[in-house]
Order: C-alpha cells, then structure tokens, then sequence
C-alpha cells in the first residue's frame, strides 16, 4: 500500500527549539503565582493550540482558574515567546532534511502541522531556511483551523489542499499523545509516536500507537515494509 502523505508535527517531532514553547508557557503561568512545574507543562500541554494547552495544564494541576486570568497568560506568554524567538537557536532534529528529502524523492508529500499559531510556526521556518515546495511541501497551524488537536482537522485540511481523499495514505509522526490521538481520529493509515520531544516512550504507549520510534530515520524502514 502506498503512502502519499506524512505528516509531521514541528518542535519535538522535527524541530529543535530547546523546549523553549513549554518553557516560556511555564514561566507565564508561574508568572501569575500558578506554581506548575515543566514536567506538568510537557505532561498536559504537549502538542495542544497552547491557549487550549494553558487551560487543561492548570485544570490537571488543581488550580481554579477565572477565563479572564487565562487570558492574561496567554497574552503575557505571546509576548514572551515572540522576544524569545528573537535570539533563539533553531535547528533540525537528527536525520530530519535527510529523511524529508528521500520522502520526496519517492513522491510522498512532506506536511508540517503544529500547535503553534502561523506567525509563531512561520518564524521558525524563516531560521530553519526551510521553504514550502522544498523542504516541505505543506504547513497547516493550529490558527488555520476551528478544532485543534486531537481532532484531525488539520490533517483534514492537509488532505483537502493535497487533493488526497483516503486517510489510509497517510502517517502522522509526532512526539506527544495527541499528536497520536490527532492521527487516529483521522483514521490515518499509521499513527507513530517518536521520543525525541515532549513525551517519554511510556507516555507515548499511553495513546497506543502503531509505532515509536526513536528517530525520523527509521520511518523509511516502515515505509519500505509496508510496501
């Protein structure tokens, strides 16, 4: 069975960014004296449009919290992040332009989706000097659609610009459950976990994947057996 299309989450699946999302939503809840740690930023926020992730962190975490306060973070998380982008070192995971180029050369379409907002994600492609057409050949953000992860509207609109119609050539590649749970409930063809972002392995198996695996690399490996 062929595969036409992958899609990939950004930080943690494909992008490096140090952690420096969660980093900075922790720092903006702490910053309103919401005491949350990062572990509990990566465990309830990971993957989710990060004003959705702000809420569930702080609903996980036992703290009542007024929509006007939540509002307020996020504003002050915004700001944050966008000065600390400015001086950000932003860089491909191991083995990713490799893998997104063999992809391509095999015809199967590179798309990138994300929790981020589309100024925030088309940032970071502006210092990865990734480009649409080259590195990748579509980018769908959490702003782009009405229900964010882990409904599968994004991977819904990917299908749509791509003129793909069956979700059974396509795998979702994410580091976080609801990157998993965004592929299944696209009914997508395989929906695999990789550890080298927000999720450790065993949370990862939590969303029962079809896969995880350690790095983008042995994708290649799964497409070839499937064939």
């Amino acid at each position: 069975m062929s595969v036409l299309m992958i899609v990939f989450d950004m930080a943690g699946t494909t992008v490096d960014e140090d952690n420096v999302v969660y980093k900075t939503l922790q720092d903006a809840i702490v910053h309103y004296s919401y005491p949350v740690s990062l572990n509990q930023v990566l465990e309830f926020g990971a993957g989710k449009e990060k004003l959705q992730a702000i809420i569930d962190i702080l609903e996980n975490t036992g703290f009542k919290v007024t929509s006007d306060t939540i509002d307020l973070i996020f504003s002050y998380f915004n700001d944050k992040l966008a000065k600390n982008y400015d001086t950000l070192d932003v860089k491909p995971l191991p083995y990713v332009e490799r893998t997104f180029k063999e992809l391509k050369e095999r015809n199967i379409k590179v798309v990138l989706n994300t929790g981020y907002n589309r100024k925030t994600a088309e940032s970071l492609l502006v210092k990865l000097g990734w480009k649409e057409s080259n590195q990748f050949d579509l980018l769908i953000t959490a702003s782009d659609v009405n229900n964010n992860r882990p409904q599968p509207d994004m991977i819904l609109l990917a299908m749509s610009k791509l003129n793909i119609f069956d979700p059974k050539k396509i795998i979702k590649v994410g580091d976080s459950t609801v990157d998993i749970q965004e592929g299944q409930n696209a009914d997508c063809l395989l929906s695999i976990g990789i550890t080298s972002g927000a999720h450790t392995r065993e949370q990862l198996a939590e969303a029962d994947p079809d896969f995880i695996i350690d790095n983008i690399a042995e994708l290649i490996g799964i497409i070839d057996y499937l064939d």
